[in-house]
């Protein structure tokens, strides 16, 4: 007998066949819980897939969908519960990232069939659900939430789980998709480096920012391009405490796939001072510091000792990277924590780190960004990482150096 199904659906969509985001908007006119039979059909139509689990409850009976994630707005009870086999219907946020709707069933139902199908051109996804009249005694044994793997690991990766802090105010995290506009990085088979990044930035904006612990901010938020200095530029105007650069690389033979995490080299620090000082304003080398006026000496060694801190809390944050993004089950490269002379990790006020999420000359790497529902793990991923980062954060504040 079926106890539940739990489905993630790994299909590749067009980069921009749909809204960026890690909601999947209902189209409320057209998703109804309807009668069939002596059974109910539930049919959700989606702007995008999204992972769900479907199971039964007992005392009251009940079906229970969960979602990561949903927005309700525009649906109602009254215009979506049209059955007389089910009494009540609920929906909204179970908690952030995740979203629930029950339906109170008026007799004892099974799942007979759940599946989503995606329209590849546009994105839009239904999910229709069919029960179908059982005993109550087969009802109530096969009755209970799925004690599912795959579902738990993405459920480990939820920042909910972790319980957030109160601080003065929600710690920024700069979330920087490479390249942009006239520069489209590594292509392969149509798909480019700077879309992919770009919808899993935004997507990854939407996590943080819904944590609760967290404000995320875009160095861009479209297909533009923003020079290096001006990326660290804008996280520093918006007093971000982290740099997130999220690239997708290509090799010519094609071997590598998988995830790294890089921060800035020591032969990059030697150097990564003196470069701020040529390049940038002096009154943009230090967030809460102006340096106009002076020469480049005193600016290059206020910048190394801003460096004494934030280069160890870089490395405590790309730590922390591998490991959630392995605990989401996304794919690492074989040496996944890795070191670079990088110029995008030149700031010296902020932990910075670049994520090379994946191969795009890899097939399997390619397919793992090319759409909402895959990168989810990324997401959920990157977002628990950072939010026990900010913990360790929080916690390590009093012994910092004023």
């Amino acid at each position: 007998m079926i106890r539940y199904l739990v489905l993630c659906l790994m299909l590749a969509t067009p980069s921009f066949a749909q809204d960026f985001s890690a909601l999947a908007r209902i189209d409320a006119a057209k998703s109804q819980v309807s009668d069939m039979g002596r059974g109910i059909a539930v049919d959700l139509h989606l702007s995008q897939a999204v992972p769900y689990r479907v199971f039964t409850l007992d005392d009251p009976r009940r079906l229970v969908l969960d979602f990561r994630e949903v927005d309700w707005r525009g649906a109602s009870r009254e215009a979506m519960l049209n059955a007389d086999n089910a009494s009540d219907l609920r929906f909204g946020p179970l908690r952030p990232g995740w979203s629930r709707m029950v339906i109170d069933l008026a007799s004892p139902l099974k799942v007979k069939e759940a599946g989503m199908q995606v329209t590849e051109q546009t994105g839009i996804a239904v999910l229709h659900v069919a029960l179908a009249p059982v005993s109550a005694v087969d009802f109530a044994q096969s009755a209970g939430a799925p004690d599912d793997a795959e579902w738990q690991a993405l459920a480990q990766a939820d920042t909910a789980a972790i319980e957030p802090k109160a601080p003065d105010g929600p710690m920024i995290v700069a979330i920087d998709a490479g390249h942009g506009g006239i520069d489209p990085g590594a292509e392969r088979e149509g798909v480019r480096e700077a879309d992919v990044v770009l919808a899993l930035a935004i997507e990854l904006a939407d996590a943080i920012n819904r944590s609760g612990q967290m404000r995320a901010i875009l160095t861009r938020d479209a297909d533009f391009f923003v020079p290096l200095e001006e990326r660290m530029t804008i996280a520093r105007a918006a007093g971000a405490a982290a740099f997130v650069s999220l690239h997708a690389d290509a090799l010519e033979d094609g071997g590598a796939r998988g995830a790294s995490v890089y921060t800035l080299s020591d032969e990059g620090l030697d150097v990564a001072s003196t470069r701020m000082a040529e390049r940038h304003d002096r009154g943009d080398l230090l967030a809460g510091l102006d340096l106009d006026g002076h020469d480049d000496r005193i600016a290059t060694v206020l910048m190394d000792l801003a460096r004494l801190e934030t280069g160890p809390a870089g490395d405590r944050l790309a730590d922390a990277m591998v490991t959630g993004l392995r605990g989401a089950g996304v794919t690492l490269n074989s040496r996944p924590r890795r070191k670079g002379k990088l110029a995008v990790l030149n700031a010296p006020d902020f932990a910075s780190v670049l994520i090379e999420l994946g191969f795009l000359s890899s097939a399997k790497d390619r397919a793992a960004l090319s759409s909402p529902i895959s990168r989810a793990p990324m997401v959920a991923g990157i977002t628990a990482a950072l939010t026990k980062w900010a913990d360790a954060q929080a916690a390590a504040a009093p012994l910092v150096r004023q």
